[in-house]
């Protein structure tokens, strides 16, 4: 555990039992968030590697416009 960790959670100590409950629930709920994106992105990995060699394919090949309409 890193010292930050520890100081948070020895701070969280001193709160009321309701105020602890409320903190964990945060955390978990911000780990489960970040479980989803994880699981999601390795889902998507693959296409989102294919569609970036397409599009630096498209740049090197001067088929992409940039934002005022030149190569």
């Amino acid at each position: 555990m890193t010292q930050l960790l520890q100081q948070a959670l020895d701070a969280v100590q001193q709160l009321a039992p309701a105020e602890q409950d409320a903190i964990a629930a945060i955390i978990l709920d911000e780990l489960a968030d970040e479980q989803q994106w994880d699981t999601a992105f390795a889902r998507t990995e693959d296409q989102l590697a294919n569609m970036a060699t397409k599009v630096r394919a498209d740049i090197a090949a001067g088929r992409v416009l940039d934002s005022l309409g030149s190569i």
